[in-house]
C-alpha cells in the first residue's frame, strides 16, 4: 500500500495527515486494526506506530459517535513513561484537528486535579501512565464501561521498568470484550507471555528483526581514554553537522555534570532525567524540539517516547548495560525517513557491554580512529571489540 486512503482511512483524517506514504507498520496494521482486529505489533522504534494505532482509531469515533457520561472512556492508551504518554496525545491532536475528539493525559509528576476535571467530562481517549491509572482506578474515578480498545504501546518497557504487574491489575479491571491492540520493539517470554492472555486470534505484524538498528543510521564507534571523553564529546558537538543531538548517559548524577561541561564549552543545551520535575521535563523536551538549544542530555527515560523527527545525531556518552536500549537511544535518530548518526564513545572498562551491544546487533559498530583523542587498543581490547565468533559464523554462511 503506498497512501493512507488504499487502506481504508477516510478523507478527514487523510487530509490532517502531514505524511507522505504510510510507513511498514502503518501499512501492515491500520486495515486490521479498522476491521476490529486485536493485533501484536512489533517494530523497532521510529517506525511510526503510533500512527499505525492511533488512526484507525480516530476514525472509528468519526464513524460511530457515542455518548459519554462523566468519567467514561472509550479507548485507553497506556504508555510506560509521562513523555511517550504526551507525545501520543499530542499526535492524536494532530490526527484529529477539528473534529471535535476528546483526550485526557493521566501521568504522575503534575497534580492529578486538573486530569480529574477533564476526565469527569468524558474522554474519548485516556492515556496513562501505570501508576497514576492504577491511583484512578482505586480512587473509583475512572469509568471503562464503554470502553472498547486498549493499546499497550512500548510494552517491553514497561516490562523493564517493573510495571508489568500494574498492568496485569489494570487489565483485570477492563471488559473482557474489547479489541485489544498490544506493541513492542523486542518480545521478551515475559511480554509474549503477556500476549498470549490479553489478545484474542490477533494479527501479527513483525517489521524489523528483534534489536535491529534502522538502515539510515550511520554508527560510529570512538575508544577513548576516561580522562579525554569529555574533551571528545565536546569536539564532536562543535561539529557543524551536529545540528540537534541528544547525549545519553548512563546515570542520573552525571547529566547536570556534562551539562555544566557543555556549557563552559559554548555549547548550548538541556538536560531530562527522574530527579527533575514534570513541567522541568516538558520545558526540556519544548526547547529541545524547538531548537532554543542543541543538546538535549538524558538518561535511558528519554531512550523512547522523544518524538523529535530531525534529530541529526545521538551520543552513547556512556554504553549502556542492557544491550536492548542501544537500540531504544539509537531509534531517536534517523526517524520520518531522514538520516542520522549514532555515535558511541567507549572507555576501556566499557569492553564488555561493546561486545554485548555488537553481539545483540549481530555486527561490528564501525571504529573511528583518526580523531585526536582515540585511545591506542591494547591487544586485548582488540579482541575485545572483534565480532562474537557466532555471528561471524553467520555472515560467512550467508555469503555462501
Amino acid at each position: 500500500m503506498n497512501n493512507f486512503r488504499d487502506l481504508g482511512l477516510c478523507e478527514e483524517i487523510v487530509n490532517q495527515l502531514t505524511y507522505k506514504a504510510p510507513t511498514a507498520i502503518q501499512s501492515g496494521c491500520i486495515s486490521h486494526l479498522l476491521n476490529g482486529k486485536d493485533l501484536l505489533g512489533i517494530a523497532q522504534t521510529g517506525t511510526g506506530k503510533t500512527a499505525a494505532f492511533a488512526l484507525p482509531l480516530v476514525q472509528k469515533i468519526l464513524k460511530e459517535k457515542i455518548n459519554l457520561s462523566s468519567n467514561e472512556v472509550r479507548f485507553l492508551i497506556i504508555a510506560p513513561t509521562r513523555e511517550l504518554a504526551t507525545q501520543i496525545d499530542q499526535n492524536i491532536s494532530s490526527y484529529s484537528a477539528g473534529c471535535g475528539i476528546t483526550s485526557t493525559v493521566a501521568i504522575g509528576g503534575v497534580s492529578k486535579e486538573e486530569q480529574l476535571k477533564k476526565l469527569s467530562k468524558g474522554s474519548d481517549f485516556l492515556i496513562a501512565t501505570p501508576g497514576r491509572l492504577l491511583d484512578f482506578i482505586r480512587g473509583g474515578e475512572v469509568s471503562f464501561s464503554k470502553l472498547s480498545a486498549l493499546v499497550l504501546d512500548e510494552a517491553d518497557m514497561m516490562l523493564d521498568y517493573g510495571f508489568l504487574d500494574d498492568v496485569n491489575e489494570i487489565i483485570s479491571q477492563l471488559p473482557s470484550e474489547r479489541q485489544t491492540i498490544l506493541f513492542s520493539a523486542t518480545m521478551p517470554k515475559a511480554i509474549a507471555d503477556l500476549a498470549k492472555s490479553i489478545l484474542r486470534n490477533p494479527i501479527r505484524v513483525e517489521i524489523e528483526p528483534e534489536s535491529t538498528v534502522a538502515k539510515r543510521v550511520l554508527e560510529k564507534l570512538y575508544y577513548v581514554s576516561a580522562e579525554n571523553k569529555n574533551y571528545l564529546l565536546c569536539s564532536l558537538l562543535n561539529s557543524s553537522k551536529a545540528k540537534r543531538v541528544i547525549v545519553f548517559c548512563k546515570a542520573k548524577y552525571s547529566v547536570p555534570i556534562i551539562v555544566d561541561i557543555l556549557e563552559k564549552s559554548g555549547i548550548s543545551c538541556t538536560e531530562i532525567h527522574s530527579n527533575r520535575s514534570q513541567r522541568e521535563r516538558d520545558q526540556a523536551i519544548l526547547d529541545f524540539s524547538e531548537g532554543n538549544v542543541k543538546v538535549l542530555v538524558a538518561t535511558d527515560i528519554a531512550a523512547r517516547g522523544i518524538d523529535v523527527s530531525d534529530v541529526t545525531h545521538v551520543v552513547n556518552y556512556n554504553l549502556p548495560e542492557d544491550s536492548s536500549y542501544y537500540v531504544h537511544r539509537v531509534g531517536r535518530t534517523a526517524r520520518a525517513g531522514r538520516d542520522g548518526v549514532a555515535i558511541s564513545l567507549c572507555v576501556e572498562k566499557e569492553l564488555p557491554l561493546l561486545r554485548n551491544i555488537q553481539k545483540k546487533i549481530s555486527r561490528n559498530i564501525p571504529l573511528v580512529e583518526n580523531h585526536p583523542f582515540h585511545e591506542a587498543l591494547t591487544s586485548a581490547s582488540v579482541e575485545a571489540i572483534k565480532a562474537p565468533k557466532s555471528f561471524n559464523r553467520r555472515k560467512r554462511a550467508r555469503r555462501k
